[in-house]
């Protein structure tokens, strides 16, 4: 594993019968370009939003930005071999759109293609399926100046991107993946400012939201067109909403979260509408004008696959009368004043609760909406780790992937077609605009030697990938 220290004492040897996953199950793990690339203006790279968001002062905790992250870029080859070594049979990356057209639209950067290019080879030389994801967050900046995606034009400038990858990758790309996480993209973005670009209007989250939508419609058109047998999806991250009690004002303060995290984007993408009451919620935020003739059409072009990323739960309950709202700009427009509440349950570093049967009822719901092959995305837990004698002993990680893989092999059993699991992630990173205070690998780095050192969950989830299944417990 790229250490020289003796792995911890992790089950990797119990035979006993266990959960057996189904044949040709994908097993990966998971990043994205701005959390581990670096090299942010090497190579005819240009400014993405991200860049620009954390060089802005008090944006990102410590002042922490992406500029070297985990220095993948230039560790391309190490990296590829601990995946190898993990035994991963897919790795879901993502493109940094302004490494490959700097200005989001027009010249084509070679050197930035060409990455990806060594990227993607050296993936199938260790045998390892890549999925690429075209758009995690880090819109080219250039574009953000001429509106972002409230702006009609950039869900355009997206299908052109599109195309290029398409044409320079997919050869050898199978697996493609549109958006990841639209809900964060437009309402932290542009709702509640919290991650890049950091504006703050509701009218612009929902906006957004939609042109997100609508560029992944016409990413799809364009890759069918260049790449007829290419497995097209999108990845969106989901949430049971449940009401804090059975009141009908608690219960319809979850409708009115779920209206925002989860059919906001799987009705649209799914069945070709917005849902009514949601529409309803947003009326004092805009009247829905920039949705076209035709959108919602586009938006619900056929998919081969969905991705769910799923982290926790939402628990709401509704307003308090006579306390005022909450001033501080609000990623849930329209519903400003639900109360999120917490249950007294384990959490992570995140401050999420831990529900790994949530991951089940999430599958189940999104089956609900579609016979398409499902793949669990994204999936992880931070904690506070520590190195001890060359070790990292994340027990709270190991056992947070073991139960929301048991909670996934019950969506199977319960007749859910998932076809695969990416853990998040495949390294530390950089996390948001929690910079690099947060960590979510199975492999530790060490930012300032960027030594890289698998974690316990690394060693238990290789073991997991050479049974395809897991042990009794």
């Amino acid at each position: 594993m790229s250490n020289p220290a003796s792995p911890p004492a992790v089950d990797v040897l119990d035979e006993r019968p266990g959960l057996t996953f189904p044949p040709g199950f994908l097993w990966g793990a998971a990043t994205a370009a701005y959390q581990i690339e670096g090299a942010a203006a090497e190579d005819g790279r240009a400014p993405s939003i991200w860049d620009t968001f954390s060089h802005t002062e008090g944006r990102v905790v410590a002042g922490h930005t992406g500029d070297v992250a985990c220095d993948h870029y230039h560790r391309l080859g190490e990296d590829v071999a601990l995946m190898a070594e993990l035994g991963l049979k897919s790795y879901r990356f993502s493109v940094s759109w302004s490494r490959v057209q700097p200005a989001g639209s027009g010249a084509v950067n070679p050197q930035g293609l060409d990455f990806y290019r060594r990227l993607v080879d050296e993936l199938l030389a260790n045998g390892i399926e890549p999925w690429l994801t075209l758009y995690h967050w880090d819109l080219p900046q250039p574009l953000e100046d001429a509106g972002g995606w409230p702006a009609r034009d950039t869900a355009a400038r997206f299908a052109d991107y599109t195309t290029v990858m398409a044409d320079a990758l997919g050869d050898r790309v199978r697996y493609w993946t549109t958006l990841n996480e639209p809900w964060c993209s437009a309402f932290l973005g542009y709702g509640s400012g919290v991650h890049a670009p950091g504006r703050t209007n509701g009218a612009d989250a929902v906006r957004a939201g939609h042109h997100l939508m609508l560029g992944h419609g016409l990413a799809v058109q364009a890759l069918r067109a260049a790449r007829p047998t290419a497995e097209v999806g999108v990845t969106v991250n989901l949430y049971p909403v449940d009401p804090a009690s059975d009141s009908p004002a608690d219960r319809d303060a979850a409708r009115r979260i779920d209206g925002l995290a989860n059919r906001f984007f799987l009705d649209p993408l799914l069945r070709g509408s917005y849902p009514e009451d949601l529409v309803a919620d947003l009326s004092a935020v805009t009247d829905f004008d920039h949705v076209r003739d035709g959108d919602l059409a586009t938006i619900s072009t056929p998919l081969d696959l969905v991705g769910v990323n799923y982290y926790s739960r939402h628990v709401v309950a509704a307003p308090v009368e006579g306390v005022p709202d909450d001033p501080a700009p609000s990623c849930w427009p329209g519903s400003e004043d639900v109360r999120f509440v917490t249950r007294g349950v384990p959490v992570t570093d995140m401050g999420w609760e831990i529900d790994a049967p949530g991951l089940t009822e999430t599958l189940r719901r999104v089956h609900g909406y579609t016979e398409l092959p499902l793949y669990v995305t994204e999936n992880g837990s931070a904690f506070v780790d520590s190195v001890v004698d060359g070790q990292v002993d994340d027990v709270d990680r190991l056992a947070y992937f073991d139960a929301h893989l048991r909670a996934a092999h019950d969506a199977i059993d319960a007749g859910v077609p998932l076809r695969g699991y990416f853990a998040w992630s495949l390294m530390d990173n950089f996390e948001w605009a929690w910079g690099y205070t947060k960590r979510f690998g199975m492999i530790h780095v060490d930012y300032d030697s960027q030594v890289r050192i698998p974690k316990s969950s690394a060693r238990w989830y290789a073991s997991v990938i050479r049974r395809n299944g897991l042990a009794a417990q």
